[in-house]
């Protein structure tokens, strides 16, 4: 399979004019990666999520959280070698494509799209029970983020510079909001404060209920499949090479930053909070973020929290239109997706792309209703999001196997070399593998993982498909004019 920059160049040698108009802009500043990466890595899996892998693994889940976060550190440290490796990748379904093949690069690019289709719709959902936070009636809070999609829609359809600034100042709120959580809670830890439930605040909630594993092994393990999905997003700055303006410096300091950013924003967020709150004492079903205030008695302060947390979800949200519209873009640039797709509005983002991604995600509204509680139907997201990150993951760390051993030269010569890249890729991979091992073993996640070989097949089956149509055209093209050139 040929990747976007030389689909890109047959296109421009068909109609130079045309491929003009059909490049995207480079219109995302180094001020802009740097919050949509930091963005991608604060969502809604920290904010709503980690509620539920509190209640697992206790204060355990500060160590789970750390060692997933050292591993997908490495993982991006793959993907940013071989993105900078060669420019015309415009994202990581460009390397998979053109390293392991041309199935690879299908099956990475329908099941990236279908991530974050799913995610942003899990996004929808968690926002309608932000707004009921406030409204306390489920169908006007849905009627509201009806209105809130819609308006995401139409900001990512005018520029990418446009999402970029959106998602700035998304994440600087997410940015001040922990801040402003850490710098509280270390006060409330230190002065002994006592809320309205009689609990004081103190770190030796870390380890005085039940210890640091109180759940033992059983529960510290169930923990990790749970907290992957507070990860998904990391990779988001591999979709964004395309429209970098300095990719060469953008990149690698984007991925640099991960391990500073999970020490700080979860794990010493989550610390904070179950040194407030014993870890025992926080609802599974909301978001500790908002949930710590009230179990306090500071009210004004958990409505405050409560709008940073929606905010969070839509940025999460508004990364979905955004990811899955550039992978539905590049898709149909190479010809694995309708050549509709590949096509570029007069704004030079992808129109039809982001009509169909957004589209799909107004299926949150019957989800909602279907999931029965909010945080039920948010679950049935996180699992399926949960199983396919996994496989994304392992494609993007065979894809650099591959490169390792095809490009020795320039990996050798590489400026962004991945840590220990002699064994650091077989580490991610057999924790990759750990995970999926630890889906089969809860009953709630086994399901969604078992459903992923289906998916898996349902995609060969469209590759078959996909190829002979490739095949029949190529045949007629050249029984018409041999000379012709190709313009999909």
């Amino acid at each position: 399979m040929q990747n976007n920059e030389l689909a890109a160049q047959e296109l421009s040698a068909a109609n130079p004019q045309k491929h003009s108009k059909q490049k995207l802009e480079r219109g995302l500043s180094n001020r802009n990666i740097q919050l949509i990466a930091l963005g991608g890595a604060i969502g809604t899996g920290l904010f709503m999520g980690s509620g539920k892998s509190i209640h697992l693994a206790g204060p355990s889940i500060l160590l789970v959280y750390a060692i997933i976060g050292i591993v997908i550190f490495l993982i991006m440290r793959a993907m940013g070698e071989v993105l900078l490796h060669n420019l015309s990748y415009k994202s990581f379904q460009d390397f998979a494509g053109h390293l392991l093949g041309p199935f690879a690069g299908f099956l990475t690019g329908w099941s990236y799209w279908v991530l974050w289709v799913l995610i942003a719709i899990g996004d929808m959902v968690v926002v309608t029970g932000y707004f009921d936070f406030w409204i306390q009636n489920t169908t006007i809070s849905a009627i509201c983020t009806v209105a809130l999609l819609i308006a995401l829609l139409i900001s990512n359809l005018l520029t990418v510079k446009l999402f970029g600034e959106i998602e700035f100042w998304f994440a600087l709120i997410k940015i001040v909001a922990i801040l402003a959580l850490i710098l509280v809670g270390g006060a409330m830890v230190a002065t002994g404060f006592a809320g309205s439930n009689g609990v004081a605040a103190s770190f030796t909630y870390l380890w005085s209920h039940g210890g640091f594993f109180p759940t033992g092994a059983t529960g510290f393990l169930a923990a990790f499949p749970i907290a992957i999905y507070s990860f998904i997003g990391t990779e988001l700055i591999g979709t964004t090479a395309a429209e970098t303006q300095d990719p060469q410096t953008t990149i690698p300091r984007a991925i640099n930053a991960v391990p500073m950013r999970i020490v700080f924003f979860y794990v010493l967020s989550l610390a904070i909070i179950m040194s407030i709150t014993p870890w025992d004492q926080i609802d599974p079903q909301q978001s500790p973020f908002v949930n710590v205030f009230n179990l306090a008695g500071l009210v004004a302060a958990a409505s405050v929290m409560n709008f940073v947390v929606l905010t969070s979800a839509s940025s999460s949200a508004n990364s979905g239109i955004y990811s899955s519209s550039r992978m539905l873009y590049a898709l149909g640039l190479t010809r694995l997706a309708s050549r509709k797709f590949g096509r570029l509005g007069k704004h030079r983002v992808p129109s039809r792309a982001l009509a169909l991604s957004g589209g799909l995600i107004f299926l949150f509204v019957p989800l909602l209703w279907l999931g029965g509680s909010v945080m039920d139907a948010f679950a049935l997201v996180m699992d399926a999001a949960s199983t396919l990150i996994l496989g994304i993951w392992a494609l993007i760390v065979l894809a650099y196997l591959k490169y390792r051993k095809v490009y020795p030269q320039a990996h050798a010569a590489s400026s962004y070399k991945m840590p220990g890249s002699s064994w650091t890729p077989y580490l991610c991979l057999a924790f990759i593998i750990f995970i999926g091992a630890l889906l089969t073993i809860d009953p709630n996640t086994r399901a969604a993982f078992l459903l992923t070989p289906i998916w898996f097949m349902i995609l060969g089956v469209a590759w078959m498909f996909r190829k002979n149509a490739d095949t029949e055209l190529a045949a007629a093209s050249s029984k018409a004019d041999p000379h012709r050139i190709d313009e999909a």
